[in-house]
């Protein structure tokens, strides 16, 4: 076996996992504060890669101005849709509010496809270019800045969740709204503020997923593979997200590779499957017990 060329293969699988937990965060933020399937991940991700190529291509701005522009529209559709969508739908059955978001990403794909047309586009090099090896290893360079930027960004939201009055409030509203309610937590902005940091953040992930294959409008399918992630790791679990998301990376790398493309998702979803035979709430979720 060609050792170092499985490195590679395992280095490019660990880049591509680290896009799918930092989006994977982004899902488990929406669902911890609000317990909100929110299925339009994977659109709001692909909406945040259109919003930094309008800035950056259409309005000619430089990368570093049109980054932050792009989480600020992220940020501010997280806004909107909470307070316009989801807090009329709380307290309705389950279903209900998923399907919300389903026609949440049916709405956005339309909206993107209206002002940007349907064919793939390339968004502006922004990303250095130089070779980069671990060892002998080589590793694409905006796999390995992409890895970087996840990295940082799950380690940050890990700290402030973790230290946070913020995070704390989060937790506490996650664990029992009621309790909550009672200490003196604005639970409705708890609300607000998960679904603002997820979508910014889902925004940053469409820029690096796009900045290395391009855009499009079927971008979306992205959200397919991170819902994987989630379920593998627990959906109320950012430790989850991280774990899940490399794992899954690993192994589409890997299929693809040596069994061939259309292989990649029959692996990830057949690992879904034996996790939930075995861990119905994932590998690091909350087994919730519930009276009867």
């Amino acid at each position: 076996m060609d050792w170092l060329f499985l490195a590679e293969i395992s280095l490019a699988g660990i880049g591509a996992g680290a896009l799918y937990a930092l989006t994977g965060v982004a899902f488990v933020l929406i669902y911890k504060a609000t317990r909100v399937v929110n299925l339009a991940i994977g659109e709001i991700l692909m909406l945040g890669a259109y919003a930094f190529l309008g800035f950056a291509a259409g309005l000619g701005l430089p990368a570093w101005a049109a980054l932050p522009l792009a989480l600020v529209c992220g940020g501010l559709l997280g806004a909107v849709v909470e307070r316009a969508l989801i807090r009329p739908m709380l307290g309705e059955s389950a279903i209900s509010v998923f399907m919300v978001t389903v026609g949440l990403g049916s709405i956005l794909v339309g909206v993107v496809e209206l002002a940007w047309g349907a064919d793939p586009l390339r968004l502006p090099e922004f990303v250095p270019n130089s070779p980069i090896f671990l060892g002998e290893a080589y590793v694409a360079p905006k796999v390995a800045y992409g890895f970087v930027a996840a990295a940082v960004v799950i380690a940050a939201f890990l700290i402030a969740f973790r230290f946070s009055r913020g995070g704390v409030a989060l937790r506490a509203t996650a664990s029992d709204q009621g309790a909550a309610y009672s200490v003196g937590i604005d639970v409705p902005r708890v609300f607000s503020l998960a679904w603002i940091a997820a979508c910014a953040t889902a925004a940053g992930a469409g820029v690096l997923v796009g900045s290395i294959g391009g855009v499009s409008p079927t971008m979306g399918v992205f959200g397919l593979s991170v819902l994987v992630v989630v379920i593998v790791g627990g959906l109320d679990s950012l430790l989850g997200a991280l774990v899940g998301g490399i794992l899954i990376g690993l192994i589409e790398a890997l299929a693809g590779t040596f069994l061939g493309g259309e292989y990649k998702l029959l692996a990830t979803f057949g690992l879904l499957i034996v996790i939930l035979m075995i861990r119905p709430y994932g590998l690091f979720g909350t087994h919730e017990i519930e009276r009867l």
